[in-house]
């Protein structure tokens, strides 16, 4: 749990109103720039790579996607278990409250940043989970053409093993025609981004609405923490009793779960399945893409949250725990050796440790020299290993190992059948490792659970 790090409620409170201004600021500028004739945001500034929908079809960024039209953009990966499942959920609720205007002057854009993966048939699967509809559309394309758009976008985020997210969850909202861009967070209130998009970008022509009440008219406020942490958290893919939306129907789980699973689960939903715990591998397995996210909750949101769905329970079935069954195999010879040395250095780094890989490195590096010049690479990397003083340095030489071990593995023929390529989008780097459960070795206890099997 990490309650200690969490802000209290009235910095974050005050955090969000500086934004909120900073963001109005500087959609008012924009507005501005755009009445003066100023079109730097237009087509010398926006490439127009070309990228896929989750149909299929070949779409030219500029032309087709953001010319003339209000846009909302955020970047996903389908295998993600942290911001993405959230945010994606989030525009869901955004595009219901948006509601007929979708698909006619307002769309809405998910790039995804892990293409090798998430082909289009991938994202249709992941859009369909979430309820996508017109005007939504899900994009890949080639990995260099996505780079660049990330970076051009304003969306781009490099990865930090000391971010829990790994990436942030931005949201850009602009009106090409106008020039008005605004960078928001993807996970911020439904109603406001509604608004955002909806209303403000727009607000250069003047339309009649109805005068903003003033705070001193407002009621009290008065704050149920478990209702206002389920809604703001949780009801963008759950109800209680309403049915199965993107997640299951929490009506009367408390009464079917053990109070401390939920309490673990709902804090740290990624470690329980790379724990292996059958319940929360069976709901992984059941909703598949639409992945519980996770949360970074403090112990009294979670406390909350439980004691509200408690409130409201009544009985109902969920999903039968289904356990993972386990294997293990080695090949033979000098390579049988290298994979064992190299799997011990691979679940040290999952768990942050590099006390005992220089060992391994020496072993991983003479037995390296018996496959002969194939295995040079190999060599470089794993001395490049043994030298290693920190998990920093010792991840970047993992890496260098990695890529031509498993190139080495794939062209031997000699894939024990227990062993599998993963690979971390956030990361960009693969990695050998027994089993399908994620021990990422690139962002260990930080982030154990990021990643896919290739």
């Amino acid at each position: 749990m990490k309650s200690s790090r969490r802000p209290p409620r009235r910095r974050v409170l005050a955090s969000a109103v500086a934004i909120v201004a900073t963001s109005s600021l500087a959609v008012f500028m924009a507005a501005h720039a755009a009445a003066a004739g100023d079109t730097r945001w237009g087509a010398d500034y926006f490439p127009n790579v070309t990228l896929t929908t989750q149909a299929g079809a070949s779409v030219r960024f500029f032309d087709d996607l953001i010319k003339g039209k209000i846009v909302a953009i955020d970047l996903i990966y389908t295998t993600c278990e942290y911001s993405c499942p959230l945010e994606t959920a989030r525009l869901a609720q955004v595009q219901r409250l948006i509601g007929p205007r979708m698909g006619r002057d307002v769309f809405f854009y998910s790039i995804t940043i892990d293409p090798q993966h998430d082909t289009p048939a991938v994202l249709d699967e992941y859009a369909r989970k979430f309820g996508a509809g017109p005007g939504w559309l899900f994009l890949t394309g080639a990995k260099a053409d996505i780079d660049l758009l990330t970076r051009k976008l304003g969306l781009y985020s490099p990865p930090d093993p000391n971010n829990a997210d790994g990436h942030l969850p931005y949201l850009l909202v602009g009106n090409q025609t106008t020039g008005q861009w605004m960078r928001n967070s993807a996970v911020d209130n439904p109603k406001f981004l509604a608004r955002t998009i909806g209303d403000w970008v727009t607000d250069w022509q003047g339309a009649d609405r109805a005068a903003l009440k003033s705070y001193a008219d407002s009621a009290p406020l008065a704050l149920d923490l478990g209702r206002y942490t389920f809604n703001y958290h949780c009801a963008a893919c759950h109800t209680i009793g309403g049915g199965t939306r993107i997640g299951p129907d929490l009506a009367g789980v408390t009464a079917r779960r053990d109070r401390d699973w939920l309490r673990r689960f709902i804090a740290a939903p990624g470690r329980m399945n790379a724990d292996g715990d059958p319940i929360a591998v069976a709901l992984r397995q059941t909703y598949g893409t639409a992945r519980m996210p996770t949360l970074d909750l403090s112990d009294e949101d979670v406390a909350a949250v439980i004691a509200y769905l408690e409130g409201r329970s009544r009985a109902a079935d969920d999903v039968a725990p289904t356990p993972a069954p386990a294997a293990s195999s080695n090949t033979a010879g000098p390579l049988s050796a290298i994979l064992e040395a190299y799997l011990r250095v691979q679940r040290a780094l999952a768990a942050d440790t590099i006390a005992s890989i220089r060992g391994d490195a020496r072993t991983i590096d003479i037995d390296a020299a018996a496959l002969g010049a194939d295995a040079a690479s190999i060599r470089t990397a794993a001395s490049r290993l043994g030298a290693a003083a920190d998990l920093k340095t010792a991840r970047a030489a993992f890496g260098a190992l990695s890529e031509p071990l498993i190139a080495l593995v794939r062209s031997s023929g000699a894939m024990p059948p227990d062993l599998v390529v993963a690979y971390c989008p956030m990361a960009q780097k693969s990695w050998l490792q027994n089993g399908t459960q994620i021990q990422n070795p690139y962002y260990g206890k930080a982030m154990p659970g990021c990643g896919r099997v290739d």
